[in-house]
């Protein structure tokens, strides 16, 4: 049907709008809502559940869903009570329970997960407690479970209704919403608030916000579209090489094809943020480097030749000042351009650009370490050694210039 009348184009724009405006307001009412803090104890499992349904383990899940409980194994969201984390609760538990449980919320979300509770200003032990649970992180049931009903996005052709009763199906079948398949179901953890922590007038976490605000957000693409394809449960990130260059674009040239002892090099290494949908990196903990050096022909670096440009959020340990914001939002780029004379023959550029994704980690962590981490110890040394294997390079290229 062709719309020639003006006015019924206008009505008929103005009708999907309000259409749209509903979808939005019923998706912003299933988070508020399915992202409750704290979220509630389940309670007791329905009569018919078998110990297998009534169970909140990744384990349960796996049993039918064994493709994303592998997934899952393989993700940081996995990691989210890693020993960097849990270390640091150790002691924060009694010196400061209001601020350990909130990192609860995020790291660690069931009500079953935290060995305490807010008992009105002080924390008390938390009935529900699961310990065999509490070290898991972020588990199926911290976005799948509430009260033992479980929810999920949408049929992959995009239905929500039921194929048979529930109660003919296992865990009494699944609640389909659409919100699990927008980005507003990852800003419960990673966007704070406008009235959240902030340096430099930036809140700490603000990628939700960042995606919002570029050309990703405008033309619908999704945080799960890049984070979890083909509903992949792995979110991959900062941390893996080919998730990072897939995101970013590279690019090295020379001023000249071949340069004389004497003349001055010209390099020039870029790289752009061309599809990652918020600030890379978005968060304080990681650094990246681009760097140019000279190397001879021994493969030694000249001494003394090396330059590079830094592309992070850099605060203070005690998270109290911001020293530097070189962030790159969406389609911006950062370019080292390199000049030095020539020295001697058979010199080459290398340029490189390398990824450290726990920067500020393997910083915080070794300060908390001298000046005694106490009974969480232990777990501080193995995540340092983590931190310290994290780095990789992204990029690397040598361009002979004699």
């Amino acid at each position: 049907m062709r719309l020639r009348d003006p006015a019924i184009l206008i009505a008929a724009l103005a009708a999907l709008a309000v259409v749209n405006a509903s979808g939005a307001d019923a998706i912003r009412e299933f988070l508020d809502r399915h992202w409750r803090r704290p979220l509630a104890p389940q309670g007791p499992p329905p009569a018919r559940f078998s110990p297998l349904e009534a169970s909140l383990q990744p384990e349960a899940c796996g049993t039918c869903h064994p493709v994303q409980l592998a997934d899952w194994k393989s993700s940081l969201h996995a990691a989210s009570m890693a020993p960097g984390v849990a270390g640091q609760l150790v002691e924060m538990l009694e010196s400061d329970p209001p601020s350990a449980l909130s990192c609860f919320t995020c790291h660690a979300p069931l009500a079953e997960q935290a060995p305490r509770v807010d008992g009105g200003g002080r924390a008390r032990t938390n009935p529900a407690y699961d310990a065999a649970l509490g070290a898991r992180g972020l588990v199926c049931a911290g976005c799948h479970v509430r009260a033992h009903q479980r929810f999920g996005p949408p049929r992959r052709d995009g239905s929500l209704a039921p194929t048979a009763p529930s109660e003919t199906l296992p865990h009494n079948g699944v609640t389909r919403a659409p919100a699990f398949l927008r980005s507003e179901f990852c800003q419960s953890c990673h966007q704070f608030t406008a009235d959240g922590f902030a340096l430099n007038g930036k809140l700490l976490e603000n990628t939700y916000n960042e995606w919002k605000a570029s050309r990703f957000a405008r033309e619908g693409v999704q945080c799960q579209d890049c984070h979890m394809p083909d509903r992949r449960h792995l979110w991959r990130g900062v941390h893996d090489p080919e998730m990072v260059r897939s995101g970013v674009t590279i690019d090295a040239s020379a001023g000249a094809s071949r340069y004389r002892p004497g003349e001055i090099v010209s390099v020039t290494l870029t790289l752009e943020n061309t599809r990652i949908g918020h600030a890379f990196p978005t968060y304080v903990t990681p650094r990246v480097v681009l760097s140019v050096e000279l190397v001879d022909q021994a493969g030694e670096v000249v001494v003394g030749s090396r330059e590079e440009k830094v592309i992070a959020r850099e605060v203070t340990l005690d998270l109290e000042h911001e020293l530097s914001d070189t962030r790159l939002m969406p389609g911006a780029k950062a370019v080292l351009h390199y000049r030095r004379r020539v020295a001697r023959p058979g010199l080459r550029a290398r340029l490189s650009v390398a990824v450290y994704p726990d920067e500020f980690y393997t910083r915080f962590f070794e300060s908390l370490l001298a000046q005694g981490a106490g009974r969480g110890e232990a777990q501080i040394h193995e995540a340092l050694a983590a931190t310290r294997r994290s780095p990789f390079t992204v990029f690397e290229r040598e361009i002979p210039l004699t």
